[in-house]
């Protein structure tokens, strides 16, 4: 049997979280107030073994199917959607310790002027306060905690392996 990713059940913590999220993103740009959506992925960094035979008149370019593999590394991606700023930092992976030292680099040097930044975010187990903790002494950890507000979206949006009122 194949598992997929699908949406659960739409319920009271679905609602109540989209709604929040969905408020927040209705509101006017705010210097001070920033949103900003946060998210990551990891990604494997492939090289061809064979070059691309060129695309010729009627015919598509080609590519070997072989790939050499070589690693992999994690995107971490910041989105101020008002603005359109973006931006995406590439680490060699993705621990507590990277996205803590990541969401002081957003506080301290991407929104330096912001009184406090509302974070929409997935619920990745890194994506905590207590990543903060874990990384930085008590004072720093919440120094950076109090400039960040948390939004969550719905934690029961996606689920692996299960369908409305089946399961896995």
């Amino acid at each position: 049997m194949k598992q997929q990713w699908c949406i659960a059940e739409v319920g009271a913590d679905f609602v109540w979280r989209m709604e929040d999220v969905l408020e927040l993103y209705e509101q006017p740009y705010d210097e001070q107030c920033p949103v900003v959506c946060v998210d990551e992925r990891p990604c494997q960094l492939l090289a061809d073994q064979q070059p691309s035979i060129p695309a010729e008149p009627g015919k598509p370019e080609r590519e070997d199917f072989q790939y050499e593999r070589n690693g992999t590394c994690n995107l971490f991606v910041a989105f101020q959607h008002h603005m359109g700023w973006r931006h995406v930092e590439v680490t060699e992976r993705r621990t507590n310790a990277d996205f803590a030292h990541w969401l002081k680099r957003l506080v301290d040097e991407w929104f330096p002027t912001a009184t406090k930044i509302r974070l929409v975010l997935d619920n990745l187990n890194i994506h905590s306060p207590a990543s903060l903790y874990q990384t930085f002494e008590a004072q720093e950890a919440r120094r950076i905690l109090e400039k960040l507000e948390w939004h969550y979206y719905s934690a029961t949006l996606i689920m692996r392996g299960k369908l409305p009122g089946k399961d896995a």
